[in-house]
């Protein structure tokens, strides 16, 4: 059942904003270049890497050694707008359909996470990772990286297409009231670098 919604939900929602998808694409391609999606291995189910597919928000700088610069220093106008409103994570409806993700469940990280996990926190990778989540609908990246973790093993373990429905309800709520995406204080979020 969860996953004839999660097809039937991503293909309506690519149809119906498909206008949006391709304005947006022409802003990035005109404000940022080429290639119009960023695409970065995470975690899927079971640990599995998978490419999660994002509308790209920064720019290629690199510093005189060749290095790319911070986060902070690439971030443009248009990628913090993208952020902030989280229209940079539509393209992730293909990877719905694909079945790399579901609507709702943990978000993937990093491929570099995983070694970093340990057996309690491991459980969040049971299922599929969502587009949005438990986690996501009770504070964000306001929250430290445990507090995410313990919510994501809880949504395993209480998982139901009720709490799906509550959580995409939820989600929206937020959008419309502009929460901050972007951790406390506006700021960039810190990586995880374990317990």
């Amino acid at each position: 059942m969860k996953r004839l919604f999660d097809v039937t939900a991503a293909a309506g929602g690519i149809i119906c904003i498909s206008p949006v998808l391709a304005v947006i694409a022409l802003v990035v391609r005109k404000k940022l270049g080429s290639p119009v999606i960023f695409k970065q291995t995470r975690i899927g189910q079971y640990g599995e890497p998978f490419e999660i597919y994002k509308f790209r928000s920064m720019t290629d700088e690199r510093d005189a050694a060749g290095n790319l610069k911070s986060d902070e220093e690439r971030l443009t106008d248009t990628g913090s707008f993208l952020r902030k409103y989280s229209l940079d994570e539509l393209p992730q409806l293909f990877n719905v359909l694909k079945g790399d993700l579901s609507l709702v469940g943990p978000r993937p990280l990093l491929m570099q996470y995983l070694k970093l996990f340990n057996r309690e926190q491991m459980k969040r990778h049971m299922i599929k990772p969502g587009i949005t989540g438990w986690a996501q609908v009770n504070g964000r990246n306001e929250l430290s990286w445990q507090e995410k973790f313990d919510m994501d093993v809880w949504y395993v373990e209480n998982r139901s297409f009720l709490l799906d429905i509550k959580i995409l309800y939820m989600t929206i709520r937020d959008l419309f009231k502009r929460k901050n995406v972007n951790g406390k204080d506006g700021n960039m979020v810190e990586y995880f670098t374990g317990n």
